[in-house]
């Protein structure tokens, strides 16, 4: 099997490390492992391509690359450069450093990474470790994503449904904010939405006298609707989301229809 990876936290984060180490794992022996992740944290950037600039890209070892990009960007560099057109037989984006469980996945570049990739009709899995105040203490933040992470791949390659249409399904993977060994298990789970939070912006004056804004996140604790991804995670378990990227309220063509017609 060949696997592409590639995140939003930048080439050198420990999350890409661990999801080198489960890509390796799926590959198996005779497979091919091949990176190509951003040079510089890409953090929000959502499903954004570089349309206006160019995208330089730079190999630093073997099967590893780094791209001046988003991680949409650096699945097409994957893709169309460095493979040559010979697509992967699966991409793998993350482990993201947080969750992009609820409203984070429309924010998320590691769903963007894995959403590029279904668009270009390849098998994608989008991977985030969520962080929490039971994991104080612990040597290694990624612990439950590097035990579990292979086993919810195999499980999804051999028991997941792989659409074939336009808009192709991909999934969305987020592990709990806990040890691994107290990972309750996996869940199937819609995207939830968390009520009374969301992202904002606060002015702060620089040294120099000038006005800027940060962009900042709302409390991450906070649970969704029971059933949904952020509440099983803060329940100590694996979220399995399907998505596609086909943004149509569905459920309201008919009614709307009729309304204007």
């Amino acid at each position: 099997m060949r696997i592409l990876i590639t995140n939003d936290d930048g080439i050198n984060a420990p999350g890409l490390e661990v999801l080198t180490e489960i890509a390796h794992a799926i590959a198996g022996e005779n497979g091919e492992v091949w990176t190509v992740a951003p040079a510089f944290e890409q953090s929000g950037v959502g499903h954004c391509i570089s349309y206006t600039k160019p995208t330089m890209i730079v190999k630093l070892s073997h099967h590893r690359y780094a791209a001046e990009g988003s991680p949409a960007d650096c699945v097409l560099a994957g893709i169309y450069d460095v493979l040559d057109g010979a697509k992967p037989d699966l991409v793998l984006s993350g482990v993201n450093r947080g969750n992009n469980s609820a409203e984070n996945v429309l924010y998320s570049g590691t769903i963007g990474g894995a959403m590029e990739a279904a668009l270009q009709g390849i098998p994608a899995i989008a991977l985030s470790q969520f962080f929490g105040p039971a994991m104080d203490g612990l040597d290694d933040p990624f612990e439950a994503a590097r035990v579990h992470g292979a086993a919810v791949i195999r499980a999804l390659l051999d028991k997941g449904i792989w659409t074939s249409d336009d808009y192709r399904v991909f999934y969305n993977v987020n592990f709990p904010p806990v040890p691994a060994a107290a990972v309750k298990g996996s869940r199937v789970a819609a995207q939830g939405f968390r009520r009374d939070t969301a992202f904002s912006a606060e002015a702060q004056i620089s040294p120099t006298g000038r006005r800027y804004l940060w962009i900042k996140g709302g409390p991450q604790q906070t649970p969704t609707a029971p059933g949904t991804d952020a509440a099983v995670n803060l329940e100590g378990y694996i979220s399995i989301t399907p998505m596609r990227a086909d943004l149509t309220a569905h459920d309201l063509l008919a009614d709307l229809q009729a309304r204007l017609a």
